[in-house]
């Protein structure tokens, strides 16, 4: 009998008596982080201010990951992470125009003056006030 035969015959007999099971606990695969839409933190809402325009917003936010063309009056900011090890994190970001200007935030980033009192309130979705533009 050829040696490699024997080798062959050896190696399946090795592997037939391993578990699928007892193998996926030995062999641990590296999983990427995967980041996916945009990302919005607090200071980008912070320099939103009531009465802007739609490039003013586009400039502080970057572009909307959706434009519903039957709601033209609100961009979505979409931002999902999923780590390779552990649990996947949303964030919701809506912008609402009144007459093509910003007139509110809804989503999970607050202002800064109530980020204290986020772990306090469990509701996931929240109105945040914009500030008033400046008189010029």
């Amino acid at each position: 009998m050829p040696s490699y035969l024997v080798a062959a015959l050896v190696a399946a007999s090795v592997l037939a008596g391993c578990s699928f099971d007892s193998i996926v606990g030995v062999v641990d695969p590296y999983r990427i982080d995967v980041r996916q839409g945009n990302y919005v933190d607090q200071e980008m809402v912070s320099q939103l201010r009531r009465g802007m325009t739609r490039d003013q917003v586009r400039f502080v936010m970057g572009s909307p990951l959706v434009v519903d063309m039957f709601r033209e009056d609100r961009w979505e900011y979409v931002y999902r992470f999923r780590p390779g090890r552990g649990d996947v994190q949303q964030r919701v970001i809506s912008v609402f125009f009144v007459d093509d200007l910003l007139d509110r935030v809804e989503g999970d980033v607050q202002p800064a003056a109530a980020a204290g009192s986020r772990a306090d309130t469990p509701e996931r979705s929240r109105v945040v006030e914009v500030a008033p533009a400046a008189d010029r």
